[in-house]
């Protein structure tokens, strides 16, 4: 064999036929050696002799055992595929008896060889083994969609019918009911496999069944872009033959009648795509109303159509669980009536409306609104009122819960806001007073009373002059709502009582019921009006005692304003010396920011009124409150009192307590790095960053310095310091000089 390893086996046949031989004469003791038919099987697949190898493989597959085929199969399989033909199905037919796990190769060869009918078969032999698991990691579905693009590419070349067992549109139709999210796809595969095979009518109808029963509008394009590509090829075509025949002269009716046919076909299916794209979408969920309302515009004017679509609409949706506004479709349909003159099916359709369990209340009281507007769209007043008084018809005394999801919208719909302020509004723009006023009391007493219907009702009584009923209705709304709609009511309640000028005495217990139980936020208003009434029609002593009482009952975000609105009135009352004791006060009620403030104003006060030793007493009283570091204001304001009013040892006393606070400032570790803080973002742009860098060394420094001590400097420092300029004087007396001499 080595001899021969570089020879032409087709030269040297002759040499290699005794090599052959010799093989043979091995075989004939040593035919159970695998070892000699792999040699010999080696030495034959390099020599021009198909059949002679094709017989010798077979006889070592008969001569070994099933155990040791392996080894001869590993050469057989190459071989086969090297012969190629029905040499190399035949031998991976055999093959796939023993390993059908190796199906997919052979699948793959026989679609090479254009086997296409016995590679379905193949598909189907192993879609239908459970067992089967595929050597390239393909699932159950990549297999049958293989299979099926198969069945569709090659729709001529594959065999089909009973006898053969391949039913190719029951083969994809079992997929188009298993893979939902596919079905677009399969549907027009299907189509593809018939228009291959010549039967347009019946690609036709598969495109019409899949385009009415897909539920998704991605499936729907996608079968709808495929058959409008069906249909402009066919008219193409038929178009091009047309052109054709009229260059020549030819006249053929059937075939003008098919392009005519065929072109109104093309036409119909794009006039009917916004219809079947609103088909799938109510497929989708038949209780979108939404959608419905669409359906309806797309048939604009065909009044039969459109009615037609108002009942199916009405027969499909759920109302419990109707998307969108399910009473909008029942008014549009009456209304549609109402605009064709047809009164009497509109308040039929109106009739029915009523009694449909909606998802809610709201919809319900919205389906009686509507009714009640069509009435009054035609002017039919006394029958839009009696319809109202029919939607809030309840037994004298309601348990009825509104909330209580158990009932149906009918049986708490007469607990409906809604309804009863359209009704309240109807009757009170046809009918007369009285009548309105038995509907609010009805309000009132079915306990749905809100703010608003408060304020209405008694709107109304002012408006027809029964200014004490109105009155009256404020404080039934004030025992029915707390705080904060409460002070809403008051704000009204009392401004309408103090313009209609009732005694000053029964303003003074409405005032005090307003602020009794008041909370703080809302106090201060209601306090301001009553300190005003005070002032105008009462006496300023009761004002002032009213504007004490409110510095205690406002929040703390009020409490500085009103103190200086009662400093104001009461100076502007009684003189600036009235307000000392509202200042104290003030300093030893408020927080030390408005303390502080305070405090400025007090002293200013006393400097008006020439009490210059009282007005420091109170500049050395907020100076506690006042950092030099964070109220620089605060301390130039008294030295330049000082300045003006002082001498040199009032002066003195001045920084010696600004020391005194600034050391005790010191101590506060935590007040002193909020400060640091708070400098370090004052401080302009320009400044050097070694100041910044600083700042912690610094603040550690005089967080470890004793109270009271001031540093003489910022601690070592290296480098060339420079010396401070000194303005020099040229007058100046050198007293140094004269000592010594």
């Amino acid at each position: 064999m080595k001899h021969l390893g570089n020879l032409n086996p087709a030269i040297f046949a002759s040499e290699y036929a005794k090599v052959n031989a010799l093989f043979e004469r091995s075989l004939i003791l040593l035919n159970k050696m695998p070892r000699i038919w792999e040699m010999y099987l080696s030495f034959l697949l390099l020599q021009p002799l198909v059949t002679l190898t094709r017989r010798t493989f077979d006889r070592a597959l008969r001569a070994l055992p099933i155990t040791q085929h392996n080894r001869i199969w590993s050469l057989y399989r190459p071989f086969a595929n090297s012969a190629s033909g029905q040499t190399a199905v035949a031998i991976w037919r055999r093959y796939m008896q023993i390993h059908p796990e190796d199906a997919e190769d052979f699948i793959e060869l026989l679609i090479e060889m254009r086997h296409y009918t016995e590679a379905v078969k193949q598909y189907m032999k192993i879609l239908n083994n459970p067992k089967f698991r595929s050597k390239n990691g393909k699932g159950h579905y990549q297999l049958w969609s293989e299979m099926v693009d198969l069945l569709v590419d090659h729709a001529k070349e594959v065999e089909t019918g009973d006898e053969v067992g391949i039913d190719v549109e029951r083969i994809i139709r079992s997929g188009i009911e298993r893979f939902a999210d596919q079905r677009g796809k399969l549907w027009s595969g299907l189509a593809t496999y018939w228009i291959t095979r010549g039967s347009f009518e019946r690609a036709r109808d598969i495109f019409e069944e899949g385009i009415t029963t897909v539920m998704t509008v991605r499936d729907f394009t996608l079968i709808f872009d495929s058959y409008v590509e069906f249909e402009e090829a066919i008219t193409g075509q038929l178009m091009e033959e047309a052109a054709v025949r009229s260059e020549k002269g030819v006249v053929d009716e059937n075939a003008d009648f098919d392009l005519d046919i065929r072109m109104m076909r093309f036409e119909q299916l794009m006039d009917r795509r916004p219809f079947l794209i609103n088909d799938v979408l109510l497929r989708q969920n038949p209780n979108n109303v939404p959608e419905w309302n669409v359906r309806i515009g797309l048939w604009g004017d065909n009044k039969r159509e459109v009615v037609q679509t108002y009942t199916d609409a009405i027969a499909a949706v759920q109302p419990k669980k109707a998307v969108g506004r399910f009473h909008e479709l029942w008014a549009n349909y009456a209304k549609f009536y109402e605009k064709g003159g047809d009164l009497r099916n509109a308040r039929v359709i109106m009739e029915k409306a009523v009694k449909v369990p909606f998802k809610s209340v709201a919809e319900l009281a919205d389906m009686w609104i509507e009714w009640a507007e069509m009435e009054l769209r035609n002017e039919n007043f006394d029958e839009a009122v009696k319809i109202m008084a029919k939607a809030v018809q309840a037994p004298k005394r309601s348990t009825v819960d509104y909330f209580d999801e158990n009932l149906s919208p009918q049986q708490r719909v007469h607990k409906s806001w809604k309804l009863w302020s359209f009704y309240v509004d109807l009757v009170e723009s046809v009918s007369t007073l009285e009548e309105t006023k038995k509907i609010y009391e009805r309000i009132f007493e079915l306990r749905i009373a809100t703010p608003q219907t408060v304020v209405n009702y008694a709107n109304l009584l002012e408006e027809n002059k029964y200014f004490e009923e109105s009155f009256k209705i404020y404080e039934r709304g004030l025992d029915l709502f707390s705080y904060p709609v409460a002070f809403e009511l008051w704000n009204l309640y009392l401004t309408k009582a103090v313009d209609r000028k009732i005694g000053i005495e029964r303003l003074r217990d409405l005032f005090e019921q307003a602020v009794e139980g008041c909370p703080p936020k809302f106090a201060k208003v209601i306090y301001l009006m009553y300190g005003n009434l005070e002032e105008e029609r009462g006496l300023a002593r009761h004002a002032m005692r009213i504007y004490e009482r409110a510095t205690r009952a406002v929040s703390d975000e009020d409490r500085a304003d009103m103190f200086n609105l009662y400093i104001t009135k009461s100076a502007s009352n009684f003189g600036l010396p009235s307000t000392r004791p509202i200042y104290e006060r003030a300093i030893s009620a408020l927080p030390d920011k408005d303390a502080r403030d305070m405090c400025l104003k007090f002293a200013d006060m006393e400097k008006r009124l020439g009490e210059i030793d009282r007005a420091r007493a109170i500049y050395g009283h907020a100076s506690q409150f006042c950092d030099p570091r964070t109220s620089p204001s605060f301390w130039q304001k008294w030295e330049a009192f000082e300045v003006q009013h002082g001498n040199e040892d009032t002066f003195k006393e001045m920084l010696r307590i600004k020391r005194s606070v600034q050391a005790q400032y010191n101590t506060d570790v935590n007040f002193i790095a909020s400060q640091a803080v708070a400098r370090s973002q004052q401080r302009p742009d320009g400044e050097d960053d070694d100041e910044n860098s600083d700042a912690m060394a610094a603040l550690e420094r005089e967080a470890r310095a004793p109270v009271g001590f001031v540093a003489a400097s910022t601690g070592p420092q290296g480098g060339n310091i420079k010396e401070p300029v000194v303005a020099s004087n040229p007058d100046a007396i050198d007293v140094d000089g004269m000592d010594d001499e």
